[in-house]
Order: structure tokens, then sequence, then C-alpha cells
């Protein structure tokens, strides 16, 4: 299935969340820019909060895969994807680019969070979070999310994503409360080749929705 842009796909997941939570105590957590873009349609819906979890992955030379990430509050994680041999051989390996990459990656978070801040995890206790994203290719940024707010008692948490792969998917069935997800993929490509319109604004503009949504409430 293929979208228009993020912003119709996100009209897409307000249509089906509004019924069932319009009068709910909810708050949307975008994961990074694309999910801010999805988040706030269902954000403007729902009149409720929206905020940016930002995820950033460590990337090795030559490996087709994350080795692992680093959440906006420091908090790195290896990807459980890996086998405890395959992670012990890069480990070893590479050792000295991945601690570098790891401050690398965590200076330029604190640079792009400017007047975005951290996620204030007190606004988000006891309400049903609503995690959107532009697309999951695995379960990889779904973990991290789930590593995020592991230690926040919410209410539910509902996962909104026009698109996800097949191993996605069964990570979620395990892990969350409710699945919106508009079309499976079974040959899950990048991301962005499913969408027609590349309508990921900069940064600044992502952080300036994110400030002004109660403006954008319908």
């Amino acid at each position: 299935m293929y979208f228009a842009s993020r912003v119709q796909a996100g009209r897409m997941l307000a249509t089906q969340l509004l019924p069932k939570y319009r009068y709910e105590n909810c708050a949307v957590i975008g994961i990074g820019d694309g999910g801010v873009m999805i988040g706030a349609q269902i954000a403007s819906q729902l009149h409720c909060v929206l905020t940016m979890l930002m995820i950033e992955e460590i990337n090795l030379p030559r490996e087709p895969i994350a080795i692992g990430g680093m959440l906006e509050d420091g908090t790195f994680s290896y990807n459980n994807s890996m086998s405890a041999g395959e992670l012990d051989e890069m480990t070893s390996e590479y050792h000295g680019v991945i601690e570098q990459e790891k401050l690398s990656v965590f200076h330029k978070m604190n640079g792009l969070l400017g007047s975005g801040g951290l996620i204030n995890r007190d606004l988000l206790r006891g309400h049903n979070i609503i995690l959107a994203s532009d697309g999951f290719k695995d379960s990889f940024t779904l973990d991290m999310a789930l590593q995020f707010l592991k230690p926040i008692k919410i209410e539910k948490l509902i996962v909104a994503t026009p698109l996800a792969s097949v191993k996605a998917i069964d990570r979620m069935h395990i892990t969350v409360d409710e699945i919106n997800c508009l079309s499976v993929v079974e040959d899950y490509m990048d991301t962005d080749h499913y969408y027609e319109a590349n309508d990921k604004p900069d940064h600044q503009t992502i952080i300036e929705t994110i400030e002004k949504i109660v403006l954008q409430w319908q």
C-alpha cells in the first residue's frame, strides 16, 4: 500500500482512532520526525498532547542493520534482533568505533532537540499512549520506545502506523495493547519508498509542529 504523504496517512489513522479515543486521556508520541508528521494528525483530532521520542541508530561499516540505538536521554541498547554471538563478535572488533559513534550521536541529538527538550515522563503517566511512526521496517525502534516507556505507569499502549513489516507486527502482538496498522508489508523496503511526497520538513519545523499542535485542533 502506498500513500500520497505522511499527512494523508496520519489522517487515515486518526479516522480509525477518533471514535474510540476522542474523549479518553491520551498522549501521542511520534517516533522521530516522520512519526511526528503522522502523530500530528492524530493529536489534532483527539485534542491531546503531541511529543517526540528521538531514537538514533548506531551503525557499523558494511553492516546492513544497526548494532544498537540511543534514546534522547542517552540510554543505549544493542539491537536484540542480533544473536549473542553476533553481538560479541561485533563489539569485540568495533569497540572503539561503537563508543565513538555513541558519543557523536549523543551530541547530535542534543543539538537537534534544542527548545524541544526531553519528554517529560510525568506528563505521560496514567495516559493512553499512542505511539506513532511513519513505518516499522523491523522491531528495533519499537523495542527502543518500549524501553523508554517501561518505567512509566501508563493506561494503554497503542501503536499507530501506516506501515509495518511482518516481523514488526509479530513483535507488537506480544508487547502492546492495541495495533492500528494500515498495511502489513511482507518485503519491506525503505520507509520513504511508500510515500509519493517526501513531506518530512526540517527539524525546527517539526519542533514548531509539536509546540503549536493545540492551535491545530479541529
